[in-house]
Formats: structure tokens, C-alpha cells, sequence
């Protein structure tokens, strides 16, 4: 009984960290992505950081440039955690261009970062840039 009850205390605790969620994270990052695939730029756009997202609000000009993007392909390369609730993730985007039927890859270095108070992740580098280089 005594073991029990140490166990049962044991499993309490480690229910109570405050850590990352990394289901959440599993989560965020397989939406992210579908709507980066299926061109919801808008969905995609509601995981950027609040604190980014105010710093640095849309352009017509960006808009229109996800708009005559069709994204052929999201490979993620690698996943690598910075610290305790910090992610990096790297992305090979392949796009085409609607107009030009040009198709053309960049590679998109994620950063997440877990907020506590939020609980959930917030995507703090922004959304791909797809400008011509």
C-alpha cells in the first residue's frame, strides 16, 4: 500500500510540471503545416507570436505574393530543441507560381517557443518568405 501511494504521489507531481506540452507542439506543428500545404495563409498566420505578428503586420504585397503561390511540396528536415520550450525546425518548401508555373524551393528555419501562460506554442520567426531572391 505504502508503494502505492508513493507512486500515486510520484505520477501527481510529474502531472503538475509546467514544462512544454509536446503533444501541443506535435499538434501545432502538423496544422501549421497543412496550412501552409493547402494555402490557408490566414490559419497559418494565427500561430505566429502576438508580440511579432504586432511588430510586423501584413502588406498587401505579402498577401498577394502567398496568393499566386501553390505549395507543392513540405518536407521537414530536421527538429532540434534549443532549450526547455524552444524548438528549431527546418523546412524545405517547394512552391510553384501560379502565373509562371515556375517552381522554385526555399528553406524555412522555424522557431517555436512555448508560452505558459498561453498554453501553446507560438511560431516566433514568422511565416515563410517566399520573395524572389
Amino acid at each position: 500500500m505504502r508503494h502505492l501511494v508513493i507512486m500515486l504521489c510520484l505520477l501527481l507531481a510529474g502531472c503538475a510540471t509546467r514544462g512544454p506540452d509536446m503533444h501541443q507542439l506535435d499538434r501545432a506543428l502538423y496544422t501549421y503545416a497543412g496550412a501552409i500545404r493547402w494555402g490557408e495563409i490566414d490559419v497559418a498566420a494565427g500561430f505566429i507570436d502576438p508580440a511579432l505578428a504586432e511588430r510586423h503586420a501584413w502588406s498587401d504585397i505579402q498577401r498577394q505574393r502567398y496568393e499566386q503561390l501553390q505549395v507543392t511540396g513540405y518536407s521537414v528536415q530536421g527538429k532540434q530543441p534549443v532549450s526547455d520550450g524552444e524548438l528549431l525546425q527546418v523546412v524545405e518548401i517547394r512552391v510553384v507560381n501560379r502565373h509562371t508555373q515556375a517552381e522554385r524551393s526555399i528553406v524555412d528555419r522555424q522557431r517555436w517557443r512555448w508560452d505558459a501562460d498561453a498554453k501553446r506554442w507560438w511560431l516566433s520567426s514568422g511565416l515563410p518568405d517566399f520573395s524572389p531572391r
